[in-house]
């Protein structure tokens, strides 16, 4: 059964940081591109940092320079480093691992809300 679970979020003020992580099991993680998604209310579900098995990362317009993604193989976990924090990257941040892009897996999400 795979498993994907989040842990790090909750309220910060703008210009915070936090950091997100998300460990993974029921799967070969290191053959696996990981990514964060984040869903604000009433928009839809957005690719904010994807690396792949290779470590090649890549990010969002909207978070460049203020996002990093890293893995770690040895432990089945993909972080999230959030700094620079704004109002507008409230949303629920979610987990995912694919091999093939459209079959994902998900975890269930966490909360960031960054207050102004």
């Amino acid at each position: 059964q795979v498993q994907l679970v989040e842990s790090g979020g909750g309220l910060v003020q703008s210009g915070g940081s936090l950091r997100l992580s998300c460990a993974a099991s029921g799967i070969l993680f290191r053959i696996y591109t990981m990514g964060w998604y984040r869903q604000a209310p009433g928009k839809q579900r957005e690719l904010v940092a994807r690396i792949t098995p290779g470590s090649s990362t890549s990010f969002a317009d909207s978070v460049k320079g203020r996002f990093t993604i890293s893995r770690d193989n040895a432990k089945n976990t993909v972080y999230l480093q959030m700094n620079s924090l704004k109002p507008d990257d409230t949303a629920v941040y979610y987990c995912s691992a694919w091999v093939v892009v459209s079959s994902n897996y998900w975890g269930q999400g966490t909360q960031v809300t960054v207050s102004s």
